[in-house]
């Protein structure tokens, strides 16, 4: 097994020493406009990414043997050398823009990730507010494993981008200059990604890289102040009921649909689907937030599901008509 550090533990001091640089910087430089640290929010975050520590250890006991699996059985084998590891690096970081993008245009996937977008503020420790069912991106990283990447040097490369994307989870970095904000995914282009505004809606996928953005059609600019959040925003600093309320609201869909085919739908499709009659009886003023949809971060603004680049018409649509594509009201 391939000898690599520990990466996010080794990067602990750093986290702890930015979110005290960032929380001094707003006491001794104000910025009203920014959306900064409320106490009941930031400890619901710390919360979740207490939360997430064990629960991961958890899912990785299924994960790291169904990864040992089938590297047992694909006869390549990538050799660990420095070049082959910096082209694990960009390898992970595509398959995590497609996790990515998927968890955000496929709803039962949605139900996992939008516990990351449910904060309406934005600043380092929303980067720790993890969910608690992250048993939804390993198919994503099979190919990896399948061409003879360890599962001990994937599990690096994924460290690497977590660690890398701490830092972008803030307000107090503007935009740097243009070759880094061409190639690199900076604060300037995920806050836009976590902006809740129709232009911003589902933008900005990368985790090292934005170039994958620019390439499949999902990038956009930071124009004007994001607002954070969620489209329809949950009342609450539950860390369980963060953790749950997309699940317990495709519950409720699930349970109210008149066929297996809507059923299997409500799981599938972007996070503001609904069926016909449901939408037909939102556009008379019977429907949910006018327009019948569900959802968070939500359905991929551009992106036509896990496997392509095509905008997602479902999504357009149904932004255009008003729904709230994200989480059901409370």
């Amino acid at each position: 097994m391939p000898d690599l550090p520990n990466v996010v533990l080794w990067s602990v001091p750093a986290f702890v020493l930015l979110t005290v640089v960032e929380l001094a910087s707003y006491r001794f430089h104000p910025d009203e406009d920014a959306a900064g640290y409320t106490g009941k929010d930031t400890v619901t975050s710390l919360s979740m990414g207490a939360g997430s520590l064990f629960t991961d250890a958890m899912w990785k006991i299924p994960i790291v043997a169904v990864y040992s699996a089938l590297y047992a059985l694909t006869p390549l084998r990538v050799p660990l050398h420095w070049w082959t590891l910096l082209l694990a690096l960009l390898a992970q970081d595509f398959c995590y823009y497609w996790s990515h993008r998927g968890h955000h245009v496929i709803r039962v996937l949605w139900a996992c990730h939008v516990v990351h977008h449910s904060s309406r503020n934005f600043n380092l420790s929303t980067a720790l507010r993890q969910p608690w069912t992250s048993l939804t991106s390993w198919p994503f990283y099979l190919p990896m494993v399948a061409l003879g990447v360890h599962p001990a040097v994937l599990a690096f490369c994924t460290s690497v981008n977590l660690v890398y994307q701490f830092w972008i989870h803030t307000e107090r970095v503007d935009k740097l200059p243009r070759a880094p904000e061409f190639v690199l995914n900076t604060p300037s282009h995920h806050r836009v990604h976590h902006a809740s505004q129709g232009g911003y809606l589902d933008r900005n996928f990368g985790g090292i890289l934005i170039v994958w953005d620019r390439l499949f059609g999902s990038f956009t600019a930071e124009t004007e102040r994001p607002v954070y959040g969620l489209t329809k925003n949950i009342a609450t600093y539950n860390p369980l009921r963060v953790a749950t309320h997309e699940y317990a609201a495709i519950a409720r869909d699930l349970a109210a649909a008149r066929t297996w085919r809507d059923r299997l739908r409500h799981l599938c499709l972007g996070p503001g689907w609904q069926p016909a009659d449901a939408q037909a009886g939102a556009g008379s003023g019977g429907g949910i937030g006018g327009g019948g949809g569900v959802g968070g971060g939500g359905g991929v603004g551009e992106g036509g599901g896990v496997g392509g680049g095509a905008p997602n018409q479902l999504l357009q649509q149904t932004v255009a008509k008003g729904v709230e594509s994200r989480t059901l009201p409370r």
